[in-house]
């Protein structure tokens, strides 16, 4: 049997993620296939040597495939005027879709059936709101309470079956946007975000170069006041919650043999991944275990991991993955979300996924290449959880 072969990350882009709101938000007047279009063009542009109809296959996750992302991933490419000849394939497991479409993509490399792929997530929270065209099976309810599946519900739970205080996700939430602004001003984010055009929130055409949800700010005193968005006497407020999103971004990745015959520079090569199940009503706990048995398979343990991605659904569930896996006890972080998360950054559900990856590169290239491995990963609607370990190309 033939070994596998070496996946290499060699880039990702993506575009700002703004606010998915029919006046206030950026892209408004842009449709989520519009926003894949942007990332594949600066893509290619920035990596010239490759060749659109080169692309093996093209896997885009998309949490809420309906409307305007009824197959995005096929439609999205002939829209933007690419190569027929290059199939495509759309990834669902609601939030980790994007980190699931960058493992099938990793997978296949490292299987040998292609060289060369595309792996991206896009998601617009206005244009296709959460949930849109859902019909949940009836016999479910013999399982379940569906009114626990609401995901502020189950953050809710979350909170308090993990003794998560509300003073506590506050502070998570301060650091987010703290860290997300200075990370922004210092120019952290270029490498990653592509800047596209959209529309201020008086109608005037704009370049958008940043995300539009991080606060100038942030305060724990304002928060305080907050009152809870979901439950009359819960602890989880608009702050400490993840904002409706809108926005896209594409990786290219390689089989290292490839990468190099076309001299193409990389910093990381996958390691590999690991898809979980959890309890629906308590969904945002779905990374323990993902990243538990990645670890585990790996034969390394959580203090040997040097940079975390952990995307931001809400405060309670990210404080509970971290403390449950002896990974941070509080804010500020020490490895996890240095440039902040989807508290502050956003969260347009199926691109999170892939985002975040792109993120932990740029942070270990940039931020600690003297880091060896980091894990990105994150929850999903319905129990789903998703861990990938990449690894320093040595």
């Amino acid at each position: 049997m033939a070994e596998l072969k070496e996946c290499v990350l060699v880039d990702g882009i993506r575009t700002p993620n703004g606010r998915a709101h029919k006046e206030k938000g950026w892209f408004r007047n842009l449709r989520p296939d519009e926003l894949l279009t942007h990332v594949y063009k600066a893509l290619f542009e920035r990596n010239s040597k490759v060749k659109p109809e080169e692309i093996e296959a093209v896997f885009v996750g998309t949490a809420n495939q309906t409307g305007a992302q009824n197959d995005i991933a096929r439609l999205g490419w002939l829209a933007s005027g690419l190569p027929e000849s290059v199939p495509t394939n759309g990834i669902n497991q609601q939030c980790p879709s994007g980190m699931a479409a960058i493992e099938h993509a990793a997978r296949a490399i490292q299987c040998g059936e292609g060289d060369i792929y595309i792996a991206a997530g896009a998601e617009d929270m206005y244009m296709v709101p959460m949930g849109a065209g859902m019909d949940f099976p009836p016999r479910i309810a013999n399982y379940y309470n569906p009114m626990e599946f609401p995901m502020g519900m189950t953050a809710e739970k979350v909170g308090a079956n993990y003794n998560i205080s509300r003073e506590d996700t506050e502070l998570m939430a301060y650091y987010s946007h703290a860290r997300a602004k200075e990370a922004r001003d210092s120019g952290k984010f270029k490498k990653e975000i592509v800047p596209i055009p959209g529309h201020d929130e008086d109608g005037n055409e704009i370049t958008v170069e940043s995300d539009q949800w991080i606060r100038e700010n942030p305060s724990t005193e304002q928060m305080a006041q907050m009152k809870p968005a979901f439950k009359p006497d819960g602890m989880v407020t608009a702050a400490t919650s993840s904002p409706l999103t809108t926005g896209a971004c594409a990786v290219l990745l390689m089989s290292r043999e490839k990468a190099d015959a076309l001299g193409l520079s990389y910093h990381l090569r996958y390691g590999g991944g690991v898809m979980a199940g959890f309890d629906p009503t308590q969904m945002g706990m779905a990374p323990l275990p993902a990243a538990q048995k990645l670890l585990k398979r790996k034969g390394l343990k959580a203090d040997e991991i040097d940079v975390w991605e952990l995307n931001e659904a809400f405060g309670t569930q990210a404080l509970a993955v971290l403390r449950e896996l002896g990974v941070e006890e509080n804010a500020p972080f020490k490895k996890t979300n240095l440039w902040g998360g989807a508290l502050a950054l956003g969260h347009p559900l199926g691109e999170s996924g892939a985002r975040v990856v792109i993120t932990l590169n740029n942070v270990m290239q940039t931020e600690r290449p003297e880091a060896k491995f980091g894990i990105a990963m994150l929850c999903g609607g319905f129990g789903n959880g998703n861990a990938s370990l990449w690894e320093k190309a040595e």
